[in-house]
């Protein structure tokens, strides 16, 4: 049995992200004082009384502002209305019905068999008095609820499960194997047009206004019989530009939505030369030994040749040393070019990163290293290897057991690594290596 899908909407500054973060028991969405924060829509769990379902954030809807971002953030919440299963209004008690509340109301009015009205900020008894103003709305009987203390929160979920069809916790259900990939970069290099495009689908909000992607959207895509979950980030900030607030937190999330990653596309913007930001991202991604494929966005918008591509490779090679082995491709999220491409080159990077190779072929091999190129230590002291295994895939992982690991030198692991790659590929999947002695203690 599926989840039921629960949206919350309503004007901005009315506490939906609060609502949504105390439902789902965890600091998920970005809440700030700030208005307009949640521009996206977000999906999580919730489980209560042995029963599941899907919560869903939307950004604040203004009904008729002509603004470009007041515009998509409505569309954003108009999806989630058609899709939700039930609808949870959220107004806000200390400033009573406004007429935004009721432009709103009227968008909900067709809907009303599955809407619940929901008042939000009704911290105390005497604004449980209140609430009774909001019946003007024509949405039928609120329910009061002080998100950010939690008051009312068990009554809500219980009104919420007797509207629904839920999953009792431990039926079972689809699990979620999809490949997740970051789309990761520095702000406004097109990652959303780009998640877009590849989704064929409005799922991100896009605009020429760098940062309108706050938070981290996951969206399915399956392709050639695989599932994947595309992970849009906000873009990542100099530290030196980053405030305590939306923005730190926002970093944070692109942080994390790195390491949940199986692969990241690290998107740069192709009229820019490499900047010390993309580095540390791609350096990010390289320490949390996830797969990475380099995409060079806004192509058709520079000036080429027979040479550039090259060049292009050149710069790569020189400024990321270590991304050496990582494919690159270059594409226009505007025009859809080379899109299908690097679809298929995610394929090819996530069946490298789940290649095995047998234990005798990997002993062959580091046979053939081993006398092309002797280890040697500064002591003196003789490093003799053993034998090599690999232990796991995604990442890939070797271990190499020799008389003492503590003697093997940064620049013959180097060496071993990168004749791995020469050997057998392995393009855009990190390879992980360990080293250990004969007490199998490893480094």
């Amino acid at each position: 049995m599926r989840k039921a899908i629960v949206a919350i909407v309503g004007r901005p500054n009315v506490g939906k992200s609060t609502l949504f973060n105390r439902l789902c028991n965890k600091r998920r969405a970005i809440v700030d004082f700030e208005e307009g924060i949640t521009r996206d829509r977000k999906y999580e769990n919730v489980e209560w009384a042995g029963k599941r379902f899907i919560v869903v954030d939307t950004g604040g809807i203004v009904p008729k502002s002509n603004d470009v971002m007041d515009r998509a953030i409505r569309f954003q919440a108009e999806v989630s209305i058609e899709e939700a299963d039930f609808i949870l209004f959220v107004v806000d008690a200390q400033t009573g019905p406004t007429d935004i509340d009721m432009e709103i109301a009227k968008i909900l009015s067709k809907h009303r068999q599955r809407v619940m009205l929901v008042v939000n900020k009704v911290d105390n008894e005497k604004l449980d008095l209140e609430i009774y103003d909001f019946m003007t709305l024509g949405l039928g009987e609120p329910f009061p609820v002080a998100a950010v203390s939690g008051r009312n929160t068990g009554n809500f979920l219980d009104a919420i499960l007797s509207q629904i069809q839920t999953q009792t916790v431990g039926e079972q259900e689809d699990e979620d194997d999809s490949f997740k990939i970051a789309i990761v970069g520095k702000p406004n290099v097109g990652k959303s047009s780009l998640v877009n495009k590849l989704i064929g689908d409005d799922v991100v909000i896009v605009s020429d206004i760098p940062g309108t992607t706050r938070d981290a959207i996951d969206t399915k895509l399956k392709y050639h019989n695989k599932t994947f979950t595309f992970i849009d980030t906000a873009g990542l900030k100099k530290k030196t530009r980053i405030k305590y607030g939306v923005d730190y937190f926002s970093s944070m999330r692109t942080i994390e939505s790195i390491r949940r990653a199986d692969i990241v596309l690290l998107v740069m913007d192709a009229e820019n030369e490499i900047s010390s930001q993309d580095k540390k991202i791609a350096s990010l991604a390289h320490r949390n030994y996830r797969d990475l494929i380099i995409v060079f966005n806004k192509w058709d918008l520079i000036e080429k040749n027979h040479k550039t591509i090259n060049e292009y490779r050149d710069k790569i090679v020189d400024s990321l040393p270590f991304l050496e082995h990582a494919p690159f491709v270059t594409t226009s999220a505007l025009s859809g070019q080379r899109v299908r491409k690097l679809l298929d080159l995610i394929i090819e990077v996530e069946e490298n990163s789940h290649q095995r190779i047998t234990t005798s072929k990997l002993n062959e091999f580091l046979e053939k290293a081993i006398n092309k190129w002797q280890p040697t230590h500064p002591s003196g002291k003789q490093v003799k290897f053993l034998y090599v295994s690999q232990v796991k895939t995604h990442p890939p992982t070797f271990v190499f057991f020799c008389n003492d690991h503590k003697r093997v030198t940064e620049n013959y692991k180097r060496y071993l690594h990168n004749r791995l790659r020469d050997e057998y590929g392995f393009q855009g999947a990190a390879l992980k290596l360990l080293f250990r002695g004969r007490k199998k203690d490893e480094q």
